[in-house]
């Protein structure tokens, strides 16, 4: 069996987890031994990862629940596990071993809100109480003793989603979080993470294994290119045909499609936002509201394929596999509901896969050409742009002068939304992606890191059809 390589600790946990939860599904023997879940992956009376074990099986039970669907009251795709949210140092402004002392105190004489004190060693101190975190003590000190601790979570999240309760663990605000899953990666603890759907997903498999009437297809994102690195992407295909799948589609044909209709949208007018990122597009929603108007009408890829199959087969039922968590909140959508059945992350497939002990590095290798290279490069930044390029070029556009920002990340999004906010953006198209790198830095991904953009790139070439209205002309599922 192929060597399962994780980036973390914490994603190792969330597998065996989720491989445990799908076990008991597939036997219908859930509800019957859920309870028995942590002690399963926790068996000794020692725990390695907690103070005690008692404590530590607590926290898995928690995230068996998490594994099963979450809160359902809890509209966000991302949850705080609160038990586990307990190790980190409180957050703000410290004084730190370098605090000399001084004469000055310049520390003192900047805060406006008579925080800092002195003890009788002559050492500064913050009162929290009274700090509004405004750094000015930080900035003035000599010897740079003041520092701002931030929590791994809050560090990553961007979009300023994230504070610290009255309980001291992480509370996320669902009217900024974009569900980018960030700081269910950076988490060193695991105490955030993403809801999965992994219980409807082996649903919609036995149903279809029984006899139901509809084909399962999976739709999996071209980011499939950089992961289960153990194996071939062939032997990922047949392994998800092994599972129950009736069919395999790239939702790069869905980009394929979207770039020739945004790619004509942008030339009617004038100026769009990329709509291929759902956390992108949230985040105009959330925090640039007033640009809302400019995101392209266009669906995202994933929906767009799904919405095909479902048009040229009216029985059919989708699956979308790729390594985004927004996906999962975007998959909520009442307008996105009727065409994307369940979402997963290449974390839960390889779940799936070991839960049904399907080694997929014994497995023939399958065939994935259903998209050109330009559909396939929508998984890194910078190649909506590229295909965009391409597809006026193809509908014979290129008088459209096409100045595309490409965004890595959504700090570089927020810079070009809030030039466009101020009419000063030398460009007429923004292409946003949440995660840097792309969909290839996605929290839901197996590993990360560099290489996955040449894979991905590699995958692209590898296209049979090298032009996008080539690959569209073919459509034929």
């Amino acid at each position: 069996m192929g060597v399962r390589k994780f980036d973390t600790k914490v994603q190792h946990l969330k597998y065996k987890v989720l491989r445990e939860v799908s076990r008991e599904a597939w036997n219908d023997s859930l509800l019957e031994n859920v309870l028995d879940i942590p002690q399963k992956i926790v068996p000794g009376k020692t725990s390695t990862m907690r103070c005690c074990v008692y404590k530590e099986r607590a926290i898995l039970a928690e995230r068996v629940k998490i594994a099963m669907g979450g809160n359902a009251d809890n509209s966000n795709v991302i949850e705080v596990i609160e038990i586990a949210c307990d190790e980190c140092p409180a957050a703000g402004y410290e004084v730190t071993a370098s605090c000399r002392g001084c004469l000055a105190h310049r520390c003192e004489d900047v805060c406006k809100r008579g925080a800092i004190s002195f003890d009788h060693n002559h050492v500064a101190y913050i009162d929290k109480s009274k700090c509004i975190e405004c750094g000015q003590c930080a900035k003035v000190c000599p010897y740079s003793a003041i520092v701002n601790r931030k929590r791994p979570c809050q560090a990553a999240c961007k979009v300023k989603a994230i504070a610290i309760n009255e309980d001291n663990a992480a509370s996320i605000d669902n009217n900024k979080c974009i569900a980018c899953g960030a700081c269910v990666y950076q988490c060193p603890f695991g105490a955030i993470t993403d809801k999965s759907f992994i219980l409807k997903a082996i649903d919609l498999i036995k149903k279809s294994e029984h006899g139901k009437n509809y084909k399962l297809y999976a739709v999996v994102a071209p980011s499939i290119s950089s992961q289960f690195s153990y194996a071939k992407l062939g032997q990922v295909i047949t392994g998800l045909k092994t599972m129950g799948f009736h069919t395999v589609v790239e939702a790069a044909l869905g980009a394929d499609m979207v770039a020739m209709k945004e790619a004509k949208e942008l030339a009617e007018r004038g100026f769009i936002t990329s709509s291929c990122c759902p956390a992108f597009v949230a985040y105009i929603r959330s925090a640039f509201p007033d640009l809302v108007p400019l995101i392209s009408h266009n669906r995202s890829p994933m929906v767009e394929i799904a919405k095909y199959i479902k048009e040229t087969d009216p029985n059919a039922k989708t699956i979308f596999i790729g390594p985004c968590t927004a996906k999962k909140a975007e998959a909520q959508l009442e307008e996105v509901k009727p065409y994307v059945d369940a979402v997963l992350t290449f974390e839960e497939l390889q779940a799936l896969f070991d839960s049904r002990d399907i080694d997929i590095t014994t497995l023939e290798e399958g065939v994935l050409d259903n998209a050109s290279y330009y559909g396939r490069i929508f998984a890194r930044s910078g190649g909506v742009s590229d295909a965009i390029a391409q597809a006026l070029k193809e509908q014979g556009l290129e008088d459209f002068a096409l100045k595309a920002v490409s965004c890595d990340g959504i700090e570089e999004c927020r810079v070009a939304l809030l030039k466009k906010s101020k009419n000063v953006l030398n460009a007429n198209f923004i292409e946003g992606m949440a995660c840097v790198g792309g969909c290839i830095g996605g929290a839901g991904c197996l590993t990360h890191g560099e290489k996955n953009k040449a894979e991905v790139d590699k995958h692209g070439r590898e296209a049979l059809e090298k032009n996008i209205s080539d690959a569209i002309s073919l459509l034929n599922l």
